[in-house]
């Protein structure tokens, strides 16, 4: 098939409706709106998917992890700060793929049934989270998957210990993927302490678990979660503060 040749007349006319479009989406918060603008760009997920291929992960699920940076960035830009979305955006979709390989590979061994529903949680939390508008609880995960919350809880501690393969093989232009993603995660070292703290996850209040999730796995601030769950900042400092207080308090009773 022939690309199509656009002229710099139709390049920057189409700037321009897409732009509009964000300023609406920015005012409006349409969610028709919103999927027009995901849908327009996921040719940016699809482009930048391809290009961490190969290395260990398969293209469809870098695609997913590519698409779901896409739906982040058109829910975070701000069109009067004179940045184009694509230019945000890409860093957006970069930033999640490097963490997708830094946190996503088995480096333990974890029975098939939790590799099983740990894979098939990706796709639900990607597809909860568009129709939702926000990140899915475990009580929400454990209803769409069939699974009980415990096992929801064991399959996201068992996945932050995955790995496929090695980041130090070369790929095709000879430059390894550890260079590209630089120093070692840390999060490696607790893997075993977010295993043992499981079952003190399990008893945490729903919405609790909620802001655990937003703050440790999704990387929000606290104010991006105060606006995402509808309290105040400081409400939410409290609750992060009183849950970390009875999660290390499990952890010095654990034998």
């Amino acid at each position: 098939m022939t690309p199509e040749v656009r002229s710099p007349e139709d390049v920057r006319r189409r700037s321009a409706e897409a732009r509009a479009k964000f300023e609406a989406f920015a005012e409006s918060g349409n969610p028709k709106l919103r999927d027009e603008l995901v849908t327009a760009h996921l040719g940016l997920a699809h482009q930048l998917a391809r290009r961490f291929a190969n290395r260990g992960e398969t293209f469809d699920d870098l695609f997913q992890v590519a698409s779901l940076a896409v739906v982040k960035s058109v829910d975070r830009f701000d069109p009067n700060r004179g940045v184009e979305f694509s230019t945000f955006a890409t860093r957006t979709v970069i930033g999640e793929l490097k963490r997708h390989f830094r946190d996503k590979g088995w480096a333990v061994r974890a029975p098939r049934r939790i590799q099983e529903l740990y894979l098939e949680l990706g796709h639900t939390i990607g597809t909860l989270s568009q129709e939702l508008g926000r990140s899915p609880t475990v009580a929400e995960l454990a209803a769409s998957t069939g699974a009980t919350e415990e096992a929801v809880l064991e399959a996201l501690e068992a996945g932050q210990g995955y790995r496929t393969s090695s980041i130090d093989v070369p790929d095709r232009q000879e430059e390894t993927l550890a260079n590209r993603l630089g120093s070692e995660d840390s999060k490696y070292l607790a893997v075993d302490d977010r295993s043992v703290l499981a079952p003190a996850l399990a008893k945490l209040p729903p919405r609790e678990q909620t802001i655990l999730q937003l703050r440790f796995v999704d990387g929000l601030t606290q104010s991006e979660i105060s606006a995402r769950i509808g309290v105040s900042q400081m409400h939410v400092s409290r609750l992060l503060a009183a849950s970390l207080a009875q999660l290390r308090q499990a952890f010095k009773e654990e034998p």
